[in-house]
């Protein structure tokens, strides 16, 4: 399963109590908690809200209806092109995580959106970098263009270290692993897996945490993949079986017979 990031690296909110407050509770899967504390009538906060709010479909597959109800108030509360532009590219978000898990099949939906954002940021504006990097999930996981997504992973990565959005790195750190593993460069794999890893470690992005563990452990050799996966499964129980998708991958080997 692929998931996405939101703007922001945790640690960027500085000494705003507010954004603080918002960052803990987003890395320890509290969306809905998150979300409540920020501002309803700013432009600002109701794509914040949003963004939150679809990240909690795309980790937990649920909440789509409160979802769906916050990126229409962001919409209407857009004023700016870089607003409007915000709006879409949480739209166009929301759209490829009911895609692909699952829900309903509105991948057309997803490339309107997010190619309306694009026409729509100013090409300096801050949200282009995970615009990018959103596409190359499209073109990855919808598209089946790995090399489309190859492109607009490393632009992503680029801005978001040019940006110093540890969180957007840390993120395109493993897609772009991923794509290396698939094409069976073992060690450009294992190196991106751990970046993306250590980066979620400093941050404390908890809710990460696990698939990066399970990520890693797929480029590693026994006994250390066995390691990394058992520590991903105590805290995929920690947080009560989230994200979703690792419940699979994170079962607990058979039993022995005798």
């Amino acid at each position: 399963m692929a998931y996405s990031a939101m703007s922001g690296n945790g640690t960027s909110a500085g000494d705003d109590p507010l954004q603080t407050a918002v960052w803990r509770l987003r890395s320890r899967a509290c969306w809905a908690d998150a979300a409540a504390l920020l501002p309803p009538d700013s432009a600002a906060g109701a794509v914040q809200r949003a963004a939150l709010l679809v990240e909690r479909c795309l980790y937990t597959e649920q909440g789509w209806q409160e979802a769906e109800d916050a990126l229409r108030t962001a919409e209407a509360l857009a004023h700016t092109d870089e607003e409007r532009g915000a709006a879409a590219c949480e739209r166009g978000h929301l759209a490829y995580t009911a895609t692909v898990h699952g829900v309903r099949d509105r991948a057309d939906e997803a490339r309107a959106a997010l190619g309306r954002a694009a026409a729509l940021f100013p090409p300096d504006a801050a949200g282009r970098p995970l615009l990018d990097f959103r596409r190359g999930l499209l073109a990855e996981n919808l598209t089946r263009s790995p090399q489309s997504a190859r492109a607009a992973y490393r632009r992503a990565h680029a801005a978001a270290a040019a940006r110093s959005d540890a969180l957007l790195l840390s993120f395109t750190w493993r897609h772009l692993a991923g794509l290396a593993l698939r094409d069976g460069d073992t060690a450009e794999a294992r190196h991106g897996f751990a970046e993306s890893l250590r980066i979620r470690e400093e941050l404390g992005y908890l809710v990460g945490t696990a698939p990066a563990l399970v990520s890693l452990a797929d480029a590693e050799t026994e006994p250390e993949a066995s390691r990394l996966r058992e520590e991903a499964r105590r805290l995929f129980r920690l947080l009560g079986g989230v994200p979703t998708w690792l419940t699979r991958q994170l079962a607990p080997p058979p039993a022995a017979t005798a």
